[in-house]
């Protein structure tokens, strides 16, 4: 279960690594399109958190960001949780999904994140850094429309009803299980760099075989619920940055899957 945090669970409070030097190896996340006549979508797969020693944000991502009239995340993180506050942001149009509730999270639930948050802190990685944030900040910096494919009380609603793992017995335990999420967080953040997007279909499987319902609540439902407001934002004209976590466009029930079954096509452009 903790496998399944990965991709989402670092503290946004984790602590900034240090910066991005100009000698930094490139990096080429996956970045796919979606157009018709009018409209044109790119979808972009992103870490949650990373650890600041890559260059990812040139090239392709670069070029389509630049040329997007509107940015869509998974969410928008509250201002009181930031460093600084944002500027006025966009709800993305027409998705209407409503808010589940206070998060009351269990006892598990919160080791695991802890867990998780504390392996990738040793990873030098932080939310800061997050591809998630940098395009937030590069957005905003410029004026240009933020919204998010959920709000951030339907996500906590979300992470509220997820089973958590057993927490650890004793230290020793608790030690190996964070330096095995780390190794983790690592491998994932280098295949990410990489643009490797299947590297995260076995830890998709694995939740799947371990925990169906949380894969289907995680994966399943909401990779559906995101393909169908792609669907209807391309009866809209207009060019839109969507940059959702990695994992939704990888494996069987991937986004792009999803969009398939409407008889849309993705493109792979770098």
């Amino acid at each position: 279960m903790i496998a399944a945090l990965i991709a989402a669970a670092i503290s946004t409070s984790a602590p900034a690594g240090p910066p991005v030097q100009a000698s930094a190896p490139n990096a080429r996340p996956a970045l796919y399109v979606v157009n018709d006549e009018d409209t044109v979508i790119y979808l972009f797969g992103t870490f949650h958190a990373l650890d600041g020693k890559s260059e990812w944000f040139n090239d392709e991502v670069r070029t389509a960001f630049s040329g997007s009239d509107e940015l869509i995340l998974e969410t928008l993180v509250p201002s009181f949780l930031l460093k600084k506050p944002p500027v006025q942001r966009t709800p993305a149009p027409g998705f209407g999904l409503q808010p589940v509730g206070p998060f009351a999270g269990s006892a598990s639930y919160l080791t695991t994140s802890k867990t998780v948050m504390s392996a990738g802190r040793s990873q030098g990685m932080s939310t800061d850094q997050g591809a998630d944030a940098i395009l937030r900040e590069a957005a905003e910096e410029v004026g240009k429309p933020v919204g998010g494919l959920e709000s951030f009380e339907f996500q906590l609603g979300m992470f509220a009803k997820m089973p958590g793992a057993k927490a650890p017995s004793n230290p020793e335990e608790a030690a190996r299980t964070k330096a095995a999420v780390g190794a983790m967080l690592e491998q994932l953040q280098t295949a990410w760099n990489r643009g490797d997007i299947e590297s995260f279909t076995p830890m998709l499987e694995q939740m799947q075989a371990r925990s169906p319902q949380t894969y289907k609540l995680l994966f399943n439902d909401r990779n559906n619920r995101w393909a169908h407001w792609i669907a209807r934002r391309l009866q809209q004209p207009g060019v839109v940055f969507v940059a959702v976590g990695a994992g939704h466009l990888a494996g069987k029930d991937s986004v792009q899957h999803k969009l398939g079954l409407y008889g849309i096509r993705t493109a792979r452009i770098n």
